[in-house]
């Protein structure tokens, strides 16, 4: 009974392996483009794959001299928090995190190169895996792919997302990232003031020899004329000869009353002698005055051009100290400052890889690629038939 019962099960055993057989052969193409790919997938993210850690901060570039206005509208709201004011530093902040020269910084100051070559980490994540090289090309590759810089134009703020494979290096590369963006701003605050203090120190400076030029020329001219101020010079000898022609017209009147009164009086000669001599020091002080070639008058036109020179030269230093000081006061109300809105955290467990949501993706891919190509295939069958 039981060699009769044994003979049709060894019988079957064939069949069977020939209709999986076919049944395999028949689905190969399904198997190799969607099962395989998605076993694949399911091994490597299931027993292969490691955990990433990611760390987020927040912050906003703020000015101290922001306006802000008493109306309650949502644009002033916006204004006071400090969001608009600073944008185009915090896009300048954002395109410095995405830059080679802030990967640089981030080798020297936070070993990134081997935050991101840990032996635990698996092959195809770390760096440098199958697909990359140990150069600093690759390595920026590898950065921007595991350090994302991004401007949440909803909440207003700058976020910067640093994945790794401890939390505590996610934790420090961000760190990192935050003071090398806080000494950005820095420089930037540094090279606005000192570019604008520069220029109205140079117009200072300028202003400042201009003043010093005219003073010397107005003493060389005083030592080539030898006149202190030729004004003050000429009104006092004005003054001298106004002096003389008072004492003058008197005398006159003395001799005129002496000659009508007593004409033969001894000392109307010795009176006119004097007038005569008055006479001659009136002549001789306008002379100093008004002479052609020497006199005060020729040569107070040139000293009145000097002095105007140092009058302009004066009030353009005057000016030019006001910008100065306005120059560093407004340095000093433009300056910028990151504010951090949310510090970096410490995950306390990895966020990706998704493991399962990336399988489903390779299933969901390796699937439709095989329709497409299945129904692509079909209507070359079907025009080929009909041909």
């Amino acid at each position: 009974m039981n060699a009769e019962h044994s003979l049709p099960a060894t019988a079957d055993e064939p069949a069977r392996g020939s209709a999986f057989q076919a049944w395999l052969r028949k689905r190969r193409w399904f198997i190799l483009t969607v099962i395989a790919p998605t076993f694949l997938a399911a091994l490597y993210y299931g027993f292969v794959a490691s955990d990433i850690y990611v760390s987020e901060s927040r912050f906003v570039i703020k000015s101290p001299d922001q306006k802000r206005s008493q109306v309650s509208t949502i644009a002033n709201l916006v204004q006071t928090a400090g969001l608009s004011g600073g944008q185009e530093q915090t896009n300048e902040v954002l395109t410095y995190i995405r830059s080679r020269d802030a990967l640089k910084a981030l080798e020297k100051t936070a070993r990134v190169r081997e935050r991101y070559s840990p032996a635990q980490a698996d092959f195809l994540s770390r760096f440098p895996g199958l697909f990359f090289q140990p150069s600093f090309e690759n390595l920026y590759k590898y950065y921007e792919k595991m350090v994302n810089a991004r401007l949440d134009t909803e909440e207003g703020t700058a976020i910067i997302e640093v994945e790794a494979f401890t939390a505590q290096d996610a934790y420090i590369i961000n760190r990192t990232l935050l003071d090398l963006s806080e000494g950005l701003v820095n420089r930037l605050n540094a090279r606005v003031r000192s570019k604008g203090i520069a220029e109205a120190q140079q117009q200072v400076k300028l202003a400042a020899q201009r003043v010093k030029n005219a003073r010397i020329a107005i003493a060389q001219y005083r030592n080539t004329q030898s006149l202190i101020d030729p004004a003050k010079q000429a009104g006092g000898v004005l003054e001298i000869a106004n002096t003389m022609i008072g004492e003058r017209a008197a005398l006159q009147a003395q001799l005129d009353l002496m000659r009508r009164l007593t004409p033969n009086n001894p000392s109307i000669p010795a009176l006119r002698n004097r007038i005569n001599a008055i006479s001659v020091q009136i002549a001789s002080q306008d002379s100093r005055v008004v002479g052609s070639g020497s006199g005060i008058a020729s040569k107070l036109g040139g000293y009145e051009n000097l002095l105007v020179e140092q009058e302009f030269a004066t009030d353009s230093l005057t000016a030019a100290s006001a910008a100065l000081v306005q120059a560093r006061a407004e340095a000093q109300r433009q300056q910028f400052y990151l504010e951090r809105v949310v510090d970096p955290n410490v995950p306390d467990m990895p966020l990706l890889p998704k493991r399962f949501i990336n399988i489903l993706v390779v299933f969901a891919a390796t699937l439709c690629m095989y329709f497409i190509v299945w129904m692509f295939v079909v209507g070359i069958l079907e025009h080929s038939q009909e041909d």
